[in-house]
């Protein structure tokens, strides 16, 4: 999905993941841990810069529409976003629709605080020394995996990666504790790069086993809902589902400031 609510700079909120998952709990009535498929939903809208005020107007939609189902109707709860999905995508295509004809009005979804207002230093420095300090830990482990399996080529260059990766997040760190002004959109952008590049260096290098049996636990999350998706938002969230889950196997941390919270 094209992106037609402006660039993130009208997008520079980052408790994206909180506000909708809570906001489904009270929908639900019950707290529920959140699943892989459901994150990788989550982080699928984040990617399309889809608002989170056009996110809980399609998970209204979605409970409308599921409280008159047979199954809603006999009292069994809602369980995954899964099911949202489409509610999602068709008020988003509304949105769309809306604001092409509205011009230059106030950005779509930006009601909440602004990126500036987001974290305080202290949050964001202690954020970047975690992701630093579990990058460092995850070094070792990381390289017995991908050595014991056979045929692990570029481990060499993956593991100099993450050490790189761990330099930069320490310089980041370094001009959060500054006096300098404090870009959180920025960061965020210099965060997102850091992300991709040890993701592409894990993909290279991570057995094909390990990706085979992360894509067939997706696709069993997924079988009761692909009718309910496009082939475009079925591509973004499988995208997104393999990365957190590849991840996760190696004890990587997600980068973006978007996790913070």
């Amino acid at each position: 999905m094209s992106c037609p609510y402006g660039a993130m700079a009208e997008f520079n909120y980052f408790n994206y993941f909180t506000e909708i998952e809570e906001y489904f709990w009270r929908k639900r009535g019950a707290h529920l841990l959140v699943s892989p498929l459901d994150w990788a939903i989550l982080e699928s809208w984040q990617k399309a810069n889809i608002p989170v005020e056009v996110v809980l107007k399609g998970i209204d939609q979605a409970f409308e529409s599921y409280a008159r189902s047979r199954r809603g109707a006999g009292g069994r709860p809602l369980k995954s976003l899964a099911y949202c999905v489409d509610a999602v995508l068709e008020a988003a295509a509304d949105a769309q629709e809306a604001a092409a004809g509205s011009g230059p009005a106030a950005p779509v979804g930006r009601t909440r605080k602004s990126a500036g207002e987001a974290f305080t230093r202290e949050e964001v420095a202690a954020y970047l020394a975690r992701n630093a300090q579990r990058l460092r830990e995850a070094t070792d482990g990381t390289g017995q995996r991908l050595h014991a399996a056979p045929r692990a080529p570029g481990t060499t260059g993956f593991l100099q990666r993450l050490a790189d990766t761990v330099a930069r997040l320490d310089a980041c760190r370094a001009g959060v504790d500054s006096q300098d002004p404090l870009d959180l959109e920025d960061l965020e952008r210099q965060l997102t790069v850091l992300e991709d590049a040890v993701y592409a260096g894990l993909q290279a290098c991570a057995p094909p086993e390990t990706v085979l049996e992360i894509r067939r636990e997706m696709d069993r999350q997924l079988t009761p809902y692909r009718r309910k998706m496009t082939a475009e938002q079925l591509a973004l969230l499988e995208q997104q589902y393999v990365r957190r889950r590849l991840l996760e196997a190696y004890g990587l941390p997600r980068l973006s400031l978007f996790y913070l919270t």
